[in-house]
């Protein structure tokens, strides 16, 4: 007799899996976009506590965190975590890493391959598929370094090549190497490797150095993942992530921005991520019932749901 996490899978997931990896559907059809809930925005409840009080609120598509997987494998096992993920229905998009020195030479880079590699392994065994980390980098940045920025994406490439994984750069905009969109594409094309593909964080984008029309410059297709959220009315440089609101509480042109990446080809996930303490302490069912609902209205209104 086939139990219930064989029937959610096998009923649920299977018609979506990936040809040739035992991976779920992280795509949407063609003009259309998928709505999923980043771990960071419910991240005081832990890694089960999140990914249950979203499933209870209709959430399909989740995004991981490595620091809440390590929390979960305390007590449990990264089997006990894909039976979590399967037996609640839900479908991971994504998974954050934060290792600095991971796209730059730097004195970090060794630790940080040795761990890249770790959570490689990892997020492949929970089904995940892509895998990003955010420029982060803890000195000064000069032109070498950026000539020398290609070369090291491609060897952090060629690890997430071994675990079956696309890996994605997130340009933060107070990097001191990545904070724009531009200068991501510049140096993922240049490593011209295909495990690397750009990402988009709404929040760096828009209260960054980077322009609307800089969308215009990804290639159909190119774009593999999102980070949603809203911004608030303020001065750009006071700006920092309790500026993150729901999607359509802000003032970011929100609509602008989904239509460019829908006539780009983007069908991936939304990914909401947010760090406002009341959401981030907030009641997960309750916090992602009010996120889903918002966030629905503006991709509904983008023509993207």
């Amino acid at each position: 007799m086939i139990d219930r996490r064989d029937f959610l899978f096998t009923s649920l997931a299977a018609p979506f899996l990936l040809t040739g990896k035992d991976s779920y559907a992280q795509t949407a059809g063609p003009g259309k976009m998928l709505l999923a809930m980043h771990q960071n925005t419910s991240s005081a409840a832990g890694f089960r506590g999140s990914l249950e009080g979203w499933s209870r609120a209709g959430i399909e598509y989740v995004e991981l965190n490595d620091q809440l997987l390590d929390g979960f494998l305390v007590s449990d096992t990264l089997s006990g975590a894909r039976s979590l993920l399967d037996d609640l229905g839900l479908t991971p998009v994504s998974a954050a890493v934060t290792l600095p020195d991971l796209w730059i030479p730097g004195p970090e880079r060794e630790s940080s391959l040795e761990a890249w590699r770790m959570r490689c392994d990892q997020f492949a065994t929970l089904g995940v598929d892509k895998i990003y980390s955010p420029s982060v980098t803890f000195r000064e940045v000069t032109s070498e370094d950026f000539a020398a920025t290609p070369s090291a994406i491609r060897e952090t490439s060629i690890i997430a090549g071994e675990y079956d994984l696309i890996c994605m750069i997130e340009f933060l905009r107070t990097s001191r190497h990545l904070a724009t969109l531009t200068s991501a594409l510049n140096v993922i094309r240049a490593a011209d490797h295909p495990n690397i593909k750009p990402m988009i964080d709404f929040f760096h984008f828009w209260s960054g150095q980077s322009k609307l029309a800089d969308l215009d410059l990804l290639e159909p297709g190119e774009l593999a993942h999102c980070h949603f959220q809203d911004l608030l009315d303020a001065p750009r440089e006071l700006t920092d992530n309790s500026y993150r609101v729901i999607p359509g509480d802000g003032i970011a042109p929100l609509d602008a921005i989904i239509r460019k990446l829908a006539e780009k080809g983007f069908n991936g996930a939304l990914s909401v991520e947010l760090f406002r303490q009341e959401l981030v302490n907030g009641d997960p069912y309750e916090v992602s019932s009010e996120i889903k609902r918002k966030s629905e209205a503006v991709m509904r209104a983008a023509q993207v749901l």
